[in-house]
C-alpha cells in the first residue's frame, strides 16, 4: 500500500472506443476486447492497482455492467459497481464514486482503456500523487510527449503547476507545444481526496453536483434512474473541474502510456509487441487469412465477421466520421 490513506481505486468504464470501430462496438467496447496479450484493458487497469488501493469501484452503465462483472470473477477483490442509466460525462461519473466514498478518501481515477507500461515509474507518480493530495490538491498526470500529437489534450506548467490546460490543438499547435519544452499530454489520470473534489464541483458546476447527488440518494444497490440521471448536465471533469480551479497539481509520470484512442497508437502498440508487418509497414487485423498490400504503406486492414476497415495509420482520428456516420443511419454496425 502507498500510504496510510483509505486509497480507493474509481475505473470509468463507459466509453464506446468509437475511433476503433470496427473492432470495438457499443455492445463490446475497447475496453473488454482480449487483444492486449490475452488480456482486455479493463483487466489490464484493475490489475495493475490492485496492490495500491484498499477498494475498488467500477462507473460503468447499463449496457456495459454484465461486461464488467464477468471480467470481476477473475479477481477476488473488495468492489462496488456504480451503474449508470445514461452516460452523463465524466464529472458525473466521478461524483458519483466520491459520493460513494468518505470524504478523507484519496481516489485515484483511471479510464479503464489505457495501456501503462514500467510499473515502478507508475507507482513512484502515485505516491507522489497521493501525498500531493493529501494536501487537499486535485492531481492531474502529465505524460511527456514524444511527438506532436493532435488527438490529446495539453497540459502547459511550470513545475508541479499547472498553468493552463489545451484543448486538442493543430499539427503546428503541438509542434510549437513540444519545442516549448512545458507542455504535457493530458493523461486523463486524476487523484485527489473525494470530499475536495466535491467542493471544488460546488463551486465551478452547482448544478452538476447537485442534480447528481439528488440521482446519488435515490440508487438502488448502485443503480441509478434515469429520469434523475437525465437532468443531470453532461459535462466532463476537464471542463466542469480541473480548467477552473486554482487548486491543481500536476504530476510528470514517466511511465510509457497510451489510450489507445485511435488505430494508430493500436497500430504502435502491436508492431511493438512483434505484430507482424509488410515491408512497408501495412499489418493485418483480425484476420489469419493472407493479405497483400500493393502500392501503399502504413495502413490498417481490420477484419471483423461483419465489417473490412483500411485506413492509414495517420489517418485514424478520422475512423469516428465512419462511426457518426453509421451512427446517424441507426446502422446495426455499431
Amino acid at each position: 500500500m502507498i500510504a496510510a490513506s483509505n486509497i480507493v481505486h474509481v475505473v470509468l468504464t463507459g466509453g464506446v472506443g468509437s475511433r476503433l470501430w470496427p473492432l470495438s462496438r457499443k455492445t463490446k467496447p475497447k475496453q473488454y476486447l482480449d487483444l492486449f496479450d490475452g488480456c482486455s484493458l479493463l483487466e489490464m487497469t484493475i490489475d495493475r492497482n490492485k496492490s495500491i488501493a484498499n477498494r475498488l469501484i467500477i462507473v460503468g452503465n447499463v449496457e456495459n455492467h454484465s461486461l464488467s462483472c464477468k471480467v470481476m470473477e477473475k479477481f477476488s477483490l473488495e468492489h462496488s459497481h456504480i451503474v449508470e442509466a445514461a452516460p452523463r460525462n465524466t464529472a458525473a461519473a466521478i461524483a458519483f464514486a466520491a459520493f460513494q466514498s468518505k470524504e478523507e478518501d484519496v481516489l485515484i481515477v483511471t479510464p479503464s482503456d489505457h495501456i501503462i507500461n514500467g510499473e515502478e515509474e507508475y507507482l513512484v507518480a502515485l505516491k507522489q500523487a497521493v501525498e500531493i493530495a493529501e494536501n487537499n490538491y486535485l492531481v492531474t498526470f502529465g505524460i511527456k510527449p514524444s511527438k506532436p500529437e493532435t488527438g490529446y489534450g495539453y497540459i502547459e506548467f511550470e513545475g508541479n503547476h499547472v498553468l493552463a490546460f489545451h484543448e486538442k490543438p493543430s499539427l503546428d499547435k503541438a509542434s510549437d507545444f513540444l519545442e516549448q519544452g512545458n507542455f504535457y499530454w493530458n493523461s486523463g489520470l486524476f487523484c485527489f481526496k473525494a470530499g475536495v473534489f466535491l467542493q471544488e464541483l460546488q463551486k465551478q458546476e452547482p448544478e452538476v453536483y447537485s442534480r447528481a447527488r439528488t440521482a446519488w440518494e435515490a440508487n438502488d444497490s448502485g443503480f441509478l434512474d434515469f429520469d434523475l440521471s437525465m437532468q443531470i448536465p453532461s459535462i466532463s471533469i476537464d471542463y466542469a473541474v480541473m480548467e477552473r480551479s486554482s487548486n491543481i497539481k500536476v504530476v510528470a509520470s514517466q511511465f510509457d502510456w497510451s489510450d489507445l484512442g485511435s488505430f494508430e497508437s493500436v497500430y504502435d502498440y502491436l508492431v511493438k509487441k512483434g505484430h507482424q508487418a509488410d515491408a512497408n509497414g501495412n499489418i493485418l487485423i483480425g484476420s489469419a487469412i493472407h493479405t497483400s498490400f500493393i502500392g501503399v504503406e502504413n495502413c490498417l486492414l481490420v477484419h471483423t465477421p461483419d465489417a473490412f476497415l483500411v485506413v492509414k495509420k495517420e489517418n485514424s482520428q478520422e475512423v469516428k466520421q465512419v462511426y457518426q456516420e453509421l451512427e446517424a443511419a441507426n446502422s446495426p454496425l455499431l
